[in-house]
């Protein structure tokens, strides 16, 4: 029997952080959230506009152990948020420290509307691994927790997991 994980990063909403434990619960998952060493601090703005320099330069900050041996999972769900158009830092952090081989992953995103390249910067950094669908979930544009993508496609995608698993 596989043994499934769920890890993720979330900063402002919680979006993704919600999103994880609903996979979580329906894969009945283990789950850890990704947590910076220096936690981003400041005003949405500011931390927008960092995130954006760290991104540009592909900064990755150090992130606390997780307290869990990712190398005894078969299955790894990878939440992220969209940070200019690909994966939160953190969550590059935690992909290049681990070996992908004879891994699947299965990669999901939240974003306000512009979900970029982040399943691809996912799935390019996951050398050696296999994946199970992905999904795209779109919350309001304005930076809150309005979910606009149906929560029955959510459902659906979680399903087809479920069923491959």
């Amino acid at each position: 029997m596989s043994k499934t994980l769920v890890v993720y990063y979330s900063w402002s909403n919680g979006n993704t952080e919600g999103i994880a434990k609903m996979l979580r619960h329906a894969l009945d998952a283990d789950i850890v959230r990704l947590e910076t060493v220096q936690p981003y601090i400041g005003t949405y703005d500011e931390v927008v506009a960092q995130a954006q320099r760290e991104v540009q330069r592909g900064f990755q900050p150090k992130i606390k152990p997780l307290g869990l041996d990712v190398d005894a999972y078969d299955i790894i769900a990878v939440g992220t948020p969209t940070w200019w158009y690909t994966m939160a830092p953190a969550v590059s952090t935690f992909l290049s420290q681990h070996n992908w081989q004879k891994k699947t992953v299965i990669p999901f995103m939240t974003n306000g509307g512009w979900p970029g390249h982040v399943i691809a910067d996912i799935k390019k950094t996951c050398k050696g691994a296999s994946f199970l669908p992905s999904m795209e979930i779109q919350f309001d544009s304005a930076g809150g927790s309005h979910l606009q993508t149906p929560e029955s496609a959510i459902q659906t995608w979680i399903a087809s997991i479920q069923k491959r698993k």
